[in-house]
């Protein structure tokens, strides 16, 4: 009997190719090929292969997981976020001051017409509006103790008063749109 090399068939003493795979088993001149089993370069065993290939997975993940964070903008990037720490405030950077005189209880809302920070209060105030860059101003003010005392409203730019509007209704409402 003679073992093929190749798949392990035990094949006939005469035999020339293997029954089963069709391997070579004599040369040319009919002299019997070494029958061992030929070394393999990957003659580990199948628990090895299985790790090796899930460690070239795991570490193309690892790279692919690096590159990618590195190349992607940042959470404040992706928001446009803006961050101050209070150093930069000045007067100058904030041109627009409202000025509500009225000796009673009221309730304002003032900004940008997208974004209105509300205030309330009693008696003359002073705000300083946070809105450098804007175009466009708007003050919608009410009276809310209803008396019959003057209730007005000045926006100042730089210092100099552009828009303003009073009343003495005692359901007083005072609306003002600047365009700059």
């Amino acid at each position: 009997m003679v073992k093929c090399p190749r798949c392990g068939y035990e094949n006939s003493s005469d035999a020339v190719y293997c029954d089963n795979c069709a391997y070579l088993l004599t040369d040319t001149q009919g002299k019997r090929i070494n029958n061992t089993k030929r070394k393999n370069s990957w003659d580990i065993g199948i628990a090895r292969k299985i790790v090796i290939v899930l460690g070239i997975i795991i570490i193309a993940l690892l790279l692919f997981s690096l590159v990618y964070n590195n190349t992607q903008p940042s959470h404040n990037e992706t928001l446009n976020v803006i961050t101050d720490d209070g150093s930069a405030h000045k007067t100058a950077s904030y041109p627009y001051v409202a000025v509500i005189d009225y000796e009673g209880s009221w309730y304002a809302e003032m900004g940008n017409p997208n974004y209105l920070v509300k205030e309330s209060g009693y008696g003359p105030k002073k705000f300083t509006l946070d809105c450098a860059a804007w175009d466009r101003v708007a003050i919608d003010a009410q009276k809310e103790d209803w008396s019959e005392g003057e209730f007005k409203v000045q926006l100042l730019r730089n210092g100099e008063v552009v828009a303003e509007n009073s009343t003495t209704n005692v359901t007083g409402r005072i609306v003002i749109n600047y365009n700059y």
